[in-house]
């Protein structure tokens, strides 16, 4: 059984940029907008981020919680035990794979993500879900002409949910909580794993403002470390004991993979094609993100089609496009010094983001130099130049990072109202202002 990629169950580009909502099958078809918040009131129904200041509007973002205080204890000996779980007999080894758990350690942006999904799910019932899933997986089985039974011989995507009983009272301590936050050491494993590779394949010296882990060993030791976290994460992966979780998270891997060969591989005239390039962010970025989302709501009991999975899902699927997104920007609007990676990165390896994209819409003179990847000399400075020459290519990519923003909103307010799910709205604001 292969998983649906996210982009085939959500939209990834606005109307107004011939964007489609996918059709209905198992993995979306659950997304009403009510059924989770009957008699609930939610002062924050219909939220516009550009309501709030850094996006046109003139509210504070401040009134939500903060993301990062709200888990920070649960966070707090997050470093100390993941280094524990990496630890090797070999000591070399060990020291590479723990530099970024050490000294490096991010904004643990992902287990943050991780732990407040985990307090939202707690605080929703899971649905009873079966007979809706049965029904809408039919329904759309029967426009497609397709009536086999999904999730192959288990049939775990009926369900795939961890028999437990928990709730916003006894989550915390709960033998649940203990996996998701497990989960939540996977997920920033394989996160670290990806980049320690990614830095040998780009031959990038830094990394989070110190030096990449090949360029402190070697090329052999660093591909050898993420190698030794990747293998690390798949046993605690195991020990969660939910086969769909396995599965998933075991897709998000595989995703990683096809966005670096989607990065390194890709014909030429699909580096014009800014759907192309959403499928790659979706891939190196969006795919562990939203997957982790989904497989926090299955170890929390709900099941895998349900409107909660759905919606963390889909939350995590913009969000995470989102990220890539602003990315992408502030390699054009940020210095080196600010990102803690070299400025104009991507242009380096030949890649073209959405701001280059944009303004190869406008100028397409620019188009023939994304095909040869910038690889002639001046290549990189013409399209630089078109870029700031440009009234809309920064303005466009801006938008289309507050589209999949605003959409992860939507999702995540579909989820009954928390402390948790406002402090994730909080951070979806953070993804798309921040300025490194």
């Amino acid at each position: 059984m292969k998983l649906t990629p996210s982009y085939e169950l959500f939209q990834i580009l606005p109307d107004d940029e011939d964007g489609t909502v996918p059709e209905t099958i198992i993995g979306n078809a659950l997304r009403d907008p009510t059924v989770l918040k009957l008699g609930l009131e939610d002062e924050h129904d219909g939220l516009q981020l550009s309501d709030y200041k850094g996006l046109g509007g003139g509210k504070k973002i401040e009134v939500f919680p903060d993301p990062f205080k709200m888990v920070e204890k649960e966070l707090q000996p997050f470093s100390d035990s993941i280094k524990e779980l990496v630890s090797s007999d070999q000591p070399i080894l060990s020291m590479a794979a723990k530099h970024f758990f050490e000294k490096r350690q991010g904004k643990r942006f992902r287990p943050t993500i991780v732990q407040l999904i985990a307090k939202v799910v707690a605080n929703t019932v899971p649905e009873n879900t079966e007979d809706l899933e049965a029904n809408e997986y039919n329904n759309s089985a029967k426009i497609n002409g397709n009536m086999e039974k999904p999730g192959g011989v288990s049939g775990w995507e009926w369900s795939g949910a961890s028999r437990v009983n928990v709730n916003s009272e006894n989550h915390e301590g709960s033998e649940v909580w203990r996996r998701q936050a497990q989960l939540g050491q996977i997920v920033e494993m394989i996160h670290v794993a990806s980049l320690i590779h990614d830095d040998v394949l780009d031959e990038a010296d830094t990394r989070r403002g110190g030096e990449a882990v090949h360029k402190l060993y070697s090329n052999k030791v660093a591909v050898l470390a993420g190698d030794y976290l990747l293998a690390r994460a798949s046993v605690l992966l195991a020990r969660l004991e939910n086969t769909a979780v396995v599965q998933i998270m075991a897709t998000a891997l595989e995703s990683l993979v096809s966005g670096e060969v989607m990065q390194l591989k890709s014909p030429p005239e699909s580096l014009l094609q800014m759907k192309s390039y959403l499928h790659k962010s979706y891939y190196k970025t969006a795919s562990l993100i939203c997957y982790a989302c989904r497989s926090t709501a299955l170890l929390g009991g709900h099941s895998y089609g349900s409107n909660v999975a759905t919606a963390c899902e889909e939350f995590g699927f913009h969000l995470g496009l989102a990220y890539q997104l602003q990315d992408d920007i502030l390699d054009f609007t940020a210095a080196a010094t600010v990102l803690g990676k070299p400025a104009l990165a991507d242009m380096d390896l030949g890649l073209s983001t959405a701001p280059i994209l944009y303004a190869a819409q406008e100028f397409p003179s620019l188009k023939p130099l994304i095909k040869r990847r910038f690889n002639k000399k001046g290549d990189k400075q013409t399209a630089l130049e078109a870029l700031y020459k440009s009234d809309v290519a920064m303005n466009k990519a801006k938008n289309l990072a507050q589209f999949h923003a605003q959409c992860a909103i939507d999702a995540l307010l579909r989820l009954p109202p928390s402390d948790s799910r406002d402090a994730l709205v909080r951070l979806t604001h953070a993804v798309i202002t921040r300025k490194k």
